[in-house]
């Protein structure tokens, strides 16, 4: 019967048949177009939330995937024998091989399992090959590094390596492809890239050390240039007095301070006739700053410790990002499962090499800082034929060799950078007049990268350590080395350059063969210090040694010595020392270097009673301060600014004469920066790190011919750098004095190196922003946005269980993963942990299998 017909008994029961069923109301148009766009409305803004909400379970579906290995065998064609891998609560590994090439192929493993992408960054920076990983931007940095050939000159690293040596590598890099290829998904930076991982090849450990030359060293010799515009530009005196190879805070472990070169009369220069039309104008204190260095090392002999044994600290600063540099781990070979392992050896790694960068073996510990010794020369061609590409030569005329080097983009098209190759090296820019400039550096000439440093992992002396490391293939550092019968040495590693009739300190003309290398320093040439009687070694960026030993190792672009001196003078006020003593002397965030800033500003501020309450008000401030670079600080922020505009305001009538000397370029259609372009940032003498000492005199003898003509007086540039501290309250303080803390400007900023790309992800990737103690390096804790200690390290050889360390970031670059940020914390607060792994968490085991 069809739905709502009456019954057809209805009527005859006498039951009233019921109504019909009314009609539903009509709706009026308008409402029905309004629910219509509603609908609507919520299907626009729904199916981009939708897509959204897929995408982000997607994106974590990947990124779980792309997790490392924790536990369980896991087979492998290319293994001889088991090896075990034991990762403890902050993912630390001890790996435990029979042989070195499986312990080899297995820090390969976890290096590719961990840290891919950084060692895939690593490897193409150094071969100018970042576009074609990162697009088309990248293609102006590939320019600029592609001309010094780092993939073709590893090509003939591993063609050179013995056949033990060889194995390693291979070995490494087996376990690099097999970690990757054992990931479920590729690390998650490929998805946002939409790029492929490609495979590890034995070269790509090579250029990985290639890009620690370029971290480290400067192949474009910006000071020795600065130097070079500002003697071509000032009277000598002048030039002289403004460089000085050293100030009154030197405290090298060779030798004492230089003697400071003369300040010049009036009789020979007046920095106040500088024509007006040629005035520069001042630099932001930020851009005027040194570069930022950091690292420090020392060592104390066994007749200051307890247990006999000497001990090393050592705190390497670098650019802090996710994940840190280093990769942490203990790697042990005990052949065929004997108790006693042949090797046996704990520190941090680089992923993409298969060796420990800093560390101790049991015997001998040892630790870096970087030498800053001058290991760049550039070379001024003199042209005969430009057209031709002649240029003069030692030995006669010589044609520049035009390379072709293919550069491409991802997604885009490919472009032929021509690389001209002169007999010293690569054409990298003119110079004012013109002329084609070269840089002449070490880390192209073979040799410079070998795999020498390994033979660490065994010497059991001081002596011995001292043979491996001044034979090795790496870019120039200070090495402190301790051993567990209480010696102590330090040496300088790697490729030093024999100069001879030059010193290297400005780019000169080599043509006529007056100038030049002879090769490179024989180990025995290179200077050392073995057992002082002090008992105590020490390293920090600055000049280590003088006389003889510095005319061999050259002059770079050395760190003021107020961060050694301060460290050397806290080692003396230690009778006896353990990890904790020296791991405070890391953490010291004292500004002694600032002291004598404070009482100048003090007794300026005393000076103008009566006069601005504003600038009065600092005075508190200063006063109240306790000498600590610490975040809650609003004594040591205005002190250090009042210091920075000195600087600049000081240094500024000299300034002007170099930039006016400067001819007006602009930039080339081959791809190449004339002078203007490439060192603009650098054409102040402010950034010149040695520059303290000829400031300090200024502002203290207070010469009105080397004062610039902007001021009337010394105490009205001291008075206008107290205005700028207050321009710096009112811009970035809002005015109130209280807010104007140092944290606030020091934050650790540590980042990925996406993040500033890709939009929330720095909120999956970087850890939370903390304001930190420390500043740049004129204090032990050197600290800054994004740079700070890339590791502390406090050990004495056979007494690791005692030692201690922490880092930035964790072991892992998977942000699921528990190790992601393990032991960030520590590094934030400067809290001690051990450097040996603890209790295992989870155990993996790699395994042969047949072939």
């Amino acid at each position: 019967m069809p739905e709502g017909s009456p019954r057809p008994d209805a009527a005859a029961d006498g039951a009233s048949i019921p109504p019909a069923t009314p009609a539903p109301p009509q709706r009026r148009p308008g409402r029905t177009w309004r629910r219509r766009l509603w609908r609507a409305g919520a299907v626009v803004v729904g199916l981009p939330v939708l897509a959204l909400v897929v995408g982000g379970v997607w994106f974590y579906a990947r990124l779980q995937a792309s997790l490392p290995i924790l536990d369980g065998d896991h087979g492998f064609a290319e293994l001889a024998a088991p090896v075990s891998i034991d990762r403890d609560a902050q993912g630390v590994p001890t790996v435990t091989a029979r042989t070195r090439a499986d312990l080899a192929f297995a820090t390969g493993f976890l290096h590719a399992q961990e840290r891919f992408f950084q060692m895939d960054l690593l490897r193409r920076t150094a071969a100018g090959e970042l576009g074609a990983l990162l697009g088309a931007p990248a293609l102006e940095l590939d320019r600029r590094l592609r001309v010094h050939r780092f993939r073709y000159r590893a090509g003939r690293v591993i063609a050179a390596l013995d056949a033990p040596a060889r194995a390693i590598f291979d070995a490494y890099t087996h376990g690099v492809n097999a970690g990757l290829n054992a990931l479920d998904a590729a690390p998650f930076e490929y998805l946002l890239l939409r790029a492929d991982a490609e495979p590890w090849k034995a070269e790509d450990t090579a250029l990985v050390i290639y890009a620690m030359f370029l971290t480290l060293q400067d192949p474009r010799g910006r000071m020795e240039r600065l130097r070079g515009l500002a003697y071509d530009a000032l009277d000598p005196a002048l030039a002289d007095f403004l460089f000085p190879l050293g100030t009154s805070w030197d405290a090298p472990i060779m030798g004492g301070p230089l003697p400071a070169p003369p300040m010049p009369g009036p009789d020979v220069v007046d920095v106040r006739t500088a024509p007006a039309d040629q005035r520069t104008g001042f630099l932001a204190p930020e851009a005027a700053e040194p570069p930022p260095h950091g690292s420090n090392n020392w060592a104390v002999a066994g007749a200051l410790t307890a247990h006999g044994a000497a001990m090393v600290a050592n705190d390497m600063h670098l650019g802090i990002r996710v994940p840190n540099t280093w990769y942490r781990a203990r790697l042990v070979v005990a052949p065929d499962g004997e108790t006693d392992a042949a090797i046996d050896v704990v520190g941090v790694s680089l992923p993409g090499a298969p060796i420990i960068v800093v560390g101790s073996n049991g015997r001998v510990a040892w630790g870096f800082t970087n030498a800053q010794i001058d290991t760049v020369d550039i070379v001024a061609l003199d042209m005969l034929d430009a057209d031709a590409g002649t240029y003069a030569g030692p030995d006669g005329p010589r044609t520049i060799e035009r390379i072709e080097e293919r550069l491409c983009a991802r997604g885009g098209t490919c472009e032929t950078l021509v690389v001209e190759q002169t007999v010293w090296g690569p054409v990298i820019d003119t110079d004012p007049a013109g002329r084609p400039l070269v840089s002449r550096w070490v880390a192209h000439d073979p040799g410079a990268v070998d795999f020498e440093f390994i033979g660490m992992e065994t010497a059991t002396s001081v002596d011995e350590a001292l043979a491996v490391v001044t034979r090795s293939g790496i870019p120039s550092q200070n090495v402190v080395l301790a051993d567990d019968a209480g010696a102590i040495a330090w040496t300088v590693s790697g490729t030093i350059p024999k100069r001879f009739g030059h010193t290297g300190r400005t780019p000169q003309s080599w043509a006529d063969g007056s100038r030049g290398w002879n090769g490179h320093l024989s180990p025995a040439e290179v200077p050392r210090v073995v057992n002082p009687a002090g008992h105590r070694l020490w390293t920090a960026n600055a000049r280590v040694v003088n006389g003889v030993a510095l005319d061999r190792i050259g002059f770079g672009h050395y760190a003021l010595g107020a961060r050694a001196h301060q460290i050397r003078d806290a080692l003396f006020t230690l009778d006896r020392v353990d990890e904790t003593d020296l791991l405070a002397v890391q953490l010291d965030d004292r500004a002694v270097f600032l002291e004598r800033w404070r009482a100048l500003l003090l007794r300026h501020l005393d000076g103008l009673e009566g006069q601005d309450a504003r600038r009065r008000a600092l005075i508190p401030h200063v006063t109240d301060w306790d000498g600590r670079a610490e975040p809650a600080s609003v004594g040591y922020r205005i002190v250090r600014q009042f210091r920075r505009h000195v600087v600049d305001f000081a240094t500024a009538g000299a300034n002007t004469i170099v930039a006016a000397a400067l001819p007006t370029k602009t930039d080339g259609d081959d791809g190449t920066d004339d002078i203007t372009n490439d060192i603009t940032n650098d054409i102040t003498l402010a950034r010149y790190r040695q520059i303290e000492g000829p400031v300090w005199r200024l502002v203290t003898e207070r010469p009105t011919h080397l004062l610039d003509a902007d001021f009337d007086s010394w105490d009205a540039l001291l008075t206008e750098a107290v205005d700028r501290v207050l321009e710096e309250v009112d811009t970035q303080a809002g005015g109130d004095l209280e807010q104007f803390r140092w944290g606030v400007v020091n934050p650790a900023r540590v980042r990925h190196p996406l993040s500033g790309f890709v939009p929330l992800l720095g909120r999956l990737t970087d850890p939370p922003e903390r304001e930190m103690p420390g500043d740049r390096g004129f204090i032990p804790r050197a600290q800054m946005p994004g740079f700070g200690a890339s590791q502390r390290l406090v050990v004495a050889p056979g007494h690791e269980d005692e030692g201690l360390f922490h880092m930035p970031t964790g072991q892992s670059g998977n942000p699921l993963s528990p190790y992601y940020n393990a032991g960030h914390e520590d590094w934030v607060v400067g809290r001690a942990t051990p450097l040996l792994p603890g209790h295992t968490r989870h155990a993996m085991r790699l395994v042969p299998t047949p072939p």
